[in-house]
C-alpha cells in the first residue's frame, strides 16, 4: 500500500498498487545469496536469456503496424485494398503472441486470479504455484510442444518421413481460408518454439517458487 498526501485537499490518498507487485516481484536479474548456487546460476542463466528473446521478438510489431497501417491507408483513401495485409497481421500476431509467452512469463504477467492471490501469505503462494507447475504446467506444455512440432513438421513436408523431406519430397502447406493463401510453415514452426520457451522459462518459476516454499520470500 503506498499513501500520498493530496497537497491541495489536505487529504490521504491510498493506491493500493498490490497487483502491480506481484507482476513485478520475478524482474531481478540477481538472485538472493542464500539460494544454492548452482539453482541461482541457472535462474539468472534463463531469465537473462529470456530477457534478450523477448528483446528481439518485440520488433515484430514493427511490421505489424506496418502491415495494418498500409491496409487502413490503401483502403480508405485510395479504394486499393490489399490481399496480403489481413494474412500478415495475423500470422505476425500469432507468432508474436506465441514467441513472447515465455518473456512474458519471466515477468509474472500471464493472467491469474490475483483477487484471491494477492493476499495469501508468500508460503501458500508458492505452494499452489508449485503444485500447479508440476501437475499442469509441465505436462501440458511437453505435451503442447510435441504435437506442435508435428503440426510444424506436417507443414512442410506433410506425411513424407524426415529423410525423404531432406531429400526433397516436401508438400508446402498454404493457408485456404483466403485468397492469397500463404505458406504457413513460417507461422506454425513459432508454436513449437514458443512453446519450448515456455518450458524453459517455467524451469527458472519452479526453482523461483522453491525457493519462496523454502525461505518464505521471493527472491
Amino acid at each position: 500500500m503506498v499513501k500520498n498526501k493530496s497537497h491541495s485537499a489536505g487529504v490521504k490518498e491510498t493506491l493500493d498498487i498490490t497487483d502491480e507487485l506481484i507482476a513485478e516481484r520475478r524482474t531481478s536479474l540477481k538472485m538472493p545469496k542464500d539460494m544454492t548456487p548452482w539453482m541461482a546460476k541457472t535462474i539468472e542463466f534463463i531469465d537473462l536469456n529470456m530477457l534478450r528473446a523477448g528483446k528481439v521478438i518485440s520488433w515484430m510489431v514493427i511490421p505489424l503496424i506496418f502491415a495494418i497501417t498500409f491496409e487502413v491507408i490503401g483502403r480508405h483513401f485510395f479504394n486499393r485494398p490489399t490481399l496480403w495485409a489481413y494474412d500478415i497481421t495475423r500470422m505476425i500476431a500469432g507468432a508474436f503472441f506465441m514467441l513472447g509467452a515465455g518473456y512474458a512469463l519471466s515477468k509474472g504477467i500471464h493472467i491469474r486470479a490475483d483477487f484471491l492471490y494477492r493476499n495469501w501469505k508468500v508460503k501458500t503462494q508458492a505452494k499452489v504455484d508449485l503444485f500447479l507447475y508440476l501437475l499442469f504446467f509441465f505436462p501440458g506444455f511437453i505435451v503442447f510442444f510435441w504435437v506442435s512440432f508435428d503440426y510444424a513438421y506436417t507443414s512442410i513436408c506433410g506425411k513424407f518421413i524426415l529423410a525423404e523431406c531432406l531429400d526433397g519430397k516436401v508438400r508446402i502447406q498454404r493457408a485456404m481460408d483466403t485468397t492469397w493463401m500463404p505458406v504457413m510453415w513460417p507461422l506454425k514452426i513459432c508454436m513449437p518454439i514458443g512453446s519450448f520457451l515456455l518450458l524453459i522459462q517455467g524451469i527458472s518459476e519452479l526453482f523461483k517458487t522453491y525457493y519462496a516454499f523454502v525461505k518464505g520470500r521471493w527472491p
